[in-house]
C-alpha cells in the first residue's frame, strides 16, 4: 500500500485557490468580475457538460471565441474536464479554421456571436472531424456564447441543469492540456500538443520569473487564442493572483485599466508598447502600481527598450521564446547587457549549433536550440516534422530547433540575430534584416521597420526596407534611404525604402516577412 504519486495538477490548483480565496477576484473583463469561487463553479460546469457529451478525456475542444470571461471559463473548464484545449485565432480565413478544426479532430466548437460566421464559414467546408486515425468523425457538438438557433446551442442553455462540483476527473502529466497552431510567419501552421507536463512547469517558471504572487493583477493586452497571451493568464492563475481581460486594445484604454485596476504586471509585444509611447494620453497616466513589464512576440529594438525604461518604469523583462516550448528572458537588473534577450528562463537549457548539428562556442553565430520541461509533446499528426526540429546533444536529450540566428556571449547571455528563414545572402554574405532594421529605427521620424530580402541581378537578393512613419510626419525616403545608409556596413546597405501604412501580423505582433516577400518575388 503507497500514497498516491501527488502532482500539482493545474485544474486542481485552480479549485484550491477557489476553496481557500473563494471571495477573492480573479477575473475581470468589461464589466464582468469573478471571483475565485465564482469562476471555479462556472468552469465546473463547462467540464461537466462536456463530460456529460461524451468529450471528456482524449477528446478535443475548439475555442473560437473574442476575449470574455466566457472564454476563459470554456477554456479552463475544457481542461477541468480532461480534454485537450484547441484555440483557434478569430483572425483567420474559412478556409484556414477548417484546417485546424480537420486536423485537431474537434469534436466540440465553442463560438462567440461575433465569430459564429466565421465558424459557419468554416463547417461549410468540412463534412465533420477527424479521428486520430483519419476518419471522419461527423457531426460537432456546436455551442455559442450568444443566441441559440437551429444548428448551435447557447452556452446559457447547454450548462442548464450541470453540476457545480468538481468534474470526476483524474489527470496526468502526459496527457493533452492543448494543441496550439504556430502563427504560419514562415509557413503552414503546426499543431503543437502541449501536455499538463509542460503547462505545470510554464505557470510557475513564468511566475517565479516574473515575480509574480496571490496579489498580484496581471492584465492581459492581447487575445486569449494567442500562447503569448498565457504569460497573464496561465502563472497569475498558479498563484492566484487576479486576471484582468482587455477585450480590445488602445493605448489609451490600456492607460486607463493599469490606473483604475491597480495593475501590477502587463505584457505587450513591440508594437503595442510604441503605441503606448506615442499616445498623448501617456503623459498624465498613473503608472504607480505597474511594477512589471514582459515584452515578447518580436524582437524589441533598442531605442524601443530604452523609451520604456524612461517613461513607464525600469521593471521591464524581455522574453525570446517559440511555442514549441522554450525560453530565455532579460530580467530588470541585466539591461546592461544591451541587446541580449538573457539567460534560460527556469527550467530550460540551449546550445548554438552550425548547419552540421556542431555546438558552437561563446560569440559565434548559429541555430538556437533550447531544451527543457516545458518543451511540447509533438506536432500533431506530423511525425517527420516532429524528427526534423529535434537536435540531440551527448547524453541524447531531444532539444527543439527554433530555427532563429543567435550567439551567446561569454557571460551565456543569448543575442538574437535573425530568423534563419529570413537572413538575407547578398553578393555572398550572411546580412541580418535585425541589425539593419536596429540602424533605421533610431531615426526619429520612424514609428516602425521591418527588412526584407529581394531579388538583385547583381547580388543574387539585397535588403529593401519597408517603413511605418511616426503618426503625422512626411518621410523623406531617400533622406532616410541615405541617413540609413551612412550607418550600415557595406555588404548591409539598403536598396531602397518603401513606406506602409501597417505590416502583416500574428496575434502576437510578429511581422509576417513572408507575406511581404511574396509579391517581389513571385514576380516574372
Amino acid at each position: 500500500m503507497a500514497l498516491d504519486d501527488t502532482q500539482v495538477f493545474l485544474p486542481e490548483l485552480w479549485a484550491s485557490h477557489a476553496r481557500f480565496r473563494a471571495e477573492k477576484t480573479a477575473l475581470v473583463c468589461g464589466a464582468d468580475r469573478l471571483s475565485w469561487g465564482e469562476l471555479n463553479r462556472r468552469c465546473n460546469r463547462v467540464a461537466n457538460a462536456l463530460l456529460a457529451a461524451d468529450a471528456g478525456r482524449s477528446a478535443k475542444a475548439a475555442v473560437l471565441m473574442n476575449n470574455s470571461v466566457d472564454t476563459v471559463v470554456v477554456m479552463l473548464g475544457i481542461v477541468k474536464a480532461g480534454a485537450g484545449m484547441v484555440p483557434i485565432s478569430t483572425m483567420l480565413t474559412p478556409a484556414q479554421v477548417a484546417t485546424m478544426l480537420a486536423d485537431s479532430g474537434a469534436s466540440v466548437l465553442f463560438a462567440s456571436d461575433a465569430t459564429r460566421a466565421l465558424a459557419e464559414a468554416a463547417l461549410g467546408q468540412l463534412d465533420g472531424g477527424l479521428d486520430d486515425s483519419g476518419e471522419d468523425k461527423g457531426e460537432r457538438l456546436l455551442v455559442c456564447a450568444g443566441e441559440a438557433d437551429d444548428r448551435w446551442q447557447s452556452l446559457t442553455d447547454w450548462l442548464q441543469g450541470m453540476g457545480e462540483d468538481e468534474p470526476p476527473v483524474r489527470y496526468d502529466l502526459g496527457d493533452d492540456f492543448n494543441i496550439i497552431y504556430s502563427s504560419g510567419t514562415t509557413g503552414t501552421p503546426k499543431g503543437i500538443v502541449q501536455t499538463h507536463r509542460a503547462r505545470q512547469h510554464w505557470s510557475y517558471s513564468n511566475a517565479l520569473e516574473l515575480r509574480m504572487d496571490h496579489e498580484c493583477k496581471a492584465l492581459t493586452t492581447t487575445s486569449l487564442y494567442s500562447n503569448g497571451t498565457w504569460f497573464m493568464l496561465l502563472p497569475p492563475l498558479f498563484v492566484g493572483g487576479t486576471v484582468v481581460i482587455m477585450e480590445s486594445f488602445s493605448p489609451e484604454a490600456f492607460l486607463d485599466l493599469v490606473a483604475r485596476e491597480r495593475i501590477t504586471h502587463t505584457f505587450m509585444v513591440p508594437t503595442q508598447y510604441i503605441g503606448v509611447l506615442e499616445s498623448p494620453a501617456l503623459e498624465s497616466a498613473d503608472l504607480a502600481s505597474l511594477r512589471y513589464m514582459l515584452s515578447a512576440g518580436s524582437p524589441l529594438r533598442q531605442d524601443t527598450k530604452d523609451a520604456i525604461l524612461e517613461r513607464l518604469g525600469a521593471g521591464l523583462f524581455e522574453l525570446y521564446g517559440f511555442t514549441e516550448g522554450f525560453a530565455t528572458i532579460c530580467r530588470p537588473e541585466q539591461q546592461h547587457k544591451r541587446g541580449s534577450v538573457g539567460t534560460p528562463v527556469i527550467g530550460f537549457d540551449l546550445r548554438i549549433v552550425d548547419d552540421n548539428g556542431r555546438e558552437l562556442p561563446a560569440n559565434e553565430a548559429g541555430e538556437i536550440v533550447g531544451y527543457g520541461g516545458g518543451l511540447m509533446k509533438h506536432y500533431h499528426r506530423r511525425e517527420a516534422e516532429t524528427e526534423a526540429a529535434i537536435w540531440r546533444d551527448e547524453r541524447g536529450r531531444t532539444f527543439l530547433r527554433s530555427g532563429d540566428i543567435g550567439k551567446l556571449d561569454e557571460d551565456g547571455f543569448l543575442y538574437i540575430l535573425d530568423r534563419k528563414k529570413d537572413m538575407i545572402i547578398s553578393g555572398g554574405f550572411n546580412v541580418f534584416p535585425k541589425d539593419i532594421e536596429e540602424v533605421l529605427g533610431a531615426h526619429p521620424e520612424v514609428s516602425d521597420v521591418t527588412v526584407i530580402g529581394v531579388p538583385d541581378p547583381k547580388w543574387g537578393e539585397t535588403p529593401l526596407a519597408l517603413v511605418i512613419p511616426v503618426a503625422g510626419k512626411q518621410l523623406d525616403t531617400a533622406a532616410l534611404l541615405a541617413w540609413g545608409n551612412e550607418r550600415l556596413a557595406k555588404q548591409q546597405r539598403v536598396k531602397a525604402v518603401e513606406l506602409r501604412d501597417e505590416f502583416p501580423r500574428n496575434a502576437l505582433g510578429k511581422v509576417i516577412k513572408r507575406e511581404l516577400r511574396e509579391p517581389y518575388w513571385d514576380k516574372p
